[in-house]
């Protein structure tokens, strides 16, 4: 029996097309009279408060938050929709202090990875840049993967036909204009999600099934200070996902083309109070779905509340929505890899050419992953976990001038062991230290259910407790 989709296949892949045309359109003709390399990388440097928030808060918000925070969730109550909007919105308050660092003492900087290698050493230097270029590429995939299985879930549209119209568009604009184009398209993808994402509001609130005695009544337990998923899952995503968004060179970039410190620090903090109710609806939107059905697919939680009674409307605005989405969040990612190849590339290989070529290059592997629908939440929770294991040590290091880079790298080496070693398998039922060196019953169930959690919280502290007890023992 053949399945019924919300609408037709045409109709999905033309408004794919047409919305990723539009931007593109946008991105190429307002570039064209900012060309050059300050252009490319930190638009003039004379970005204002209004264009630097809307482009920070569109960067930030990809496709992502239309099944990460709802599937989160359905399991994780709560606690998991405060730790995800807090996460995504927190690097905009550490970048209000991590930029003016880096403005003061490096005010023609490009790249933070620039600051690592003069401040603190090659070494580290390399690894964050391998790392931060890995975690964009997954980043990359992730987002061309859920755009295209979206159109695929409401129309049937193949998934390689919505992964070639949205990168090739995208990459068209953002290789020619930079982050001038980059910010300008974000403006205007800011504009269409806030009205866009309102539309959805009004119509999950307005609809008859969302009143709060039904929903406490079948997913309570989702509210209960008892539910210990509340507390493992809120922490777990906000140190992963506030980690690895400080890695994020897109921010950077953003950081140094704002006009002026005052500018940078009303944008971040403008972008953070935005940025949390976002965030924080979508999650919420899990908690509604599985209440009504509680076999509900946790992917599609929020589509399957607002997608009820198959309004063709609301198709359109889905698809122009995750577009929007898409688009902002792959031109900053194609920006991003391309400013630290062009500045630090290198510094890492002698004999590199072009960083196009190899952006071009690094966006058909996103294209073939994403158009074979493979699932990379596994590698996302891994660049995580670096992350986690980095965030303390190269931070840290900005502002302790006597601290030694062989002591910091020690550090996060000891940190992303221990997270290693509690770092869940691929099924998520053991990992190398729970369940394979040592059996199960030798740990509380209060670690062996939670590896996730464990894994990514001693990553983060270890690294803390090795450099904080080092500073001790040399005072003395």
């Amino acid at each position: 029996m053949e399945k019924l989709y919300f609408i037709s296949q045409n109709t999905a892949l033309i408004l794919v097309l047409l919305t990723s045309l539009l931007f593109a359109a946008i991105g190429i003709f307002y570039s064209r009279k900012y060309r050059g390399y300050s252009n490319y990388l930190t638009a003039g440097r004379k970005i204002g408060t209004l264009s630097l928030t809307t482009s920070l808060v569109a960067s930030a918000l990809g496709a992502w938050i239309l099944f990460g925070p709802a599937s989160a969730a359905t399991w994780g109550g709560i606690g998991s929709v405060i730790g995800y909007s807090l996460g995504t919105a927190f690097p905009m308050i550490a970048l209000i202090y991590l930029g003016k660092k880096l403005r003061k003492d490096f005010p023609t900087g490009i790249t933070f990875t620039q600051f690592i290698f003069h401040k603190i050493g090659k070494n580290l230097f390399k690894f964050i840049i391998l790392l931060s270029v890995f975690y964009m590429f997954i980043f990359l995939c992730a987002e061309i993967t859920a755009v295209a299985m979206l159109i695929n879930y409401i129309s049937g549209a193949p998934l390689w036909i919505t992964a070639a119209f949205v990168i090739v568009t995208t990459l068209i604009y953002t290789l020619y204009g930079g982050l001038r184009a980059s910010i300008l398209t974000d403006n205007f993808q800011f504009l269409i999600i806030i009205i866009l994402l309102f539309v959805c509001v009004n119509n999950v609130l307005s609809s008859d099934f969302t009143s709060y005695k039904s929903i406490t009544n079948n997913s309570g337990v989702l509210f209960s200070s008892k539910y210990i998923p509340n507390y493992t899952a809120g922490i777990t995503f906000f140190i992963a996902v506030a980690a690895t968004n400080l890695f994020h060179q897109g921010n950077w970039q953003r950081v140094f083309a704002a006009k002026n410190y005052d500018v940078l620090n009303k944008s971040l903090k403008l972008s953070f109070l935005i940025i949390i109710p976002i965030v924080f609806f979508m999650g919420v939107t899990g908690i509604i779905a599985i209440s009504i059905d509680s076999k509900v697919n946790p992917d599609l939680a929020f589509f399957s509340i607002l997608l009820k009674d198959k309004s063709e409307i609301l198709c359109v605005v889905i698809i122009i929505l995750a577009v929007s989405l898409t688009v902002s969040t792959i031109d900053t990612l194609v920006n991003a890899i391309s400013s630290l190849i062009v500045v630090d590339g290198k510094k890492i290989n002698k004999n590199l050419k072009s960083s196009n070529i190899l952006v071009i290059f690094i966006s058909f592997i996103a294209f073939l992953v994403a158009s074979k629908g493979f699932s990379i939440l596994y590698l996302f929770l891994l660049a995580d976990l670096l992350c986690c294991a980095a965030v303390f040590p190269v931070f840290y290091g900005f502002y302790k001038k006597n601290l030694k880079e062989k002591h910091l790298i020690i550090s996060l080496i000891i940190g992303l062991f221990i997270g290693l070693l509690l770092f869940p398998s691929p099924d998520f039922s053991k990992s190398i230290l729970v369940g394979t060196m040592l059996a199960f019953d030798l740990f509380p169930q209060i670690v062996s259910s939670y590896l996730l959690f464990w894994s990514f919280l001693l990553a983060t502290l270890g690294p803390v407790i090795v450099i904080m007890a080092y500073d001790s023992f040399k005072r003395r």
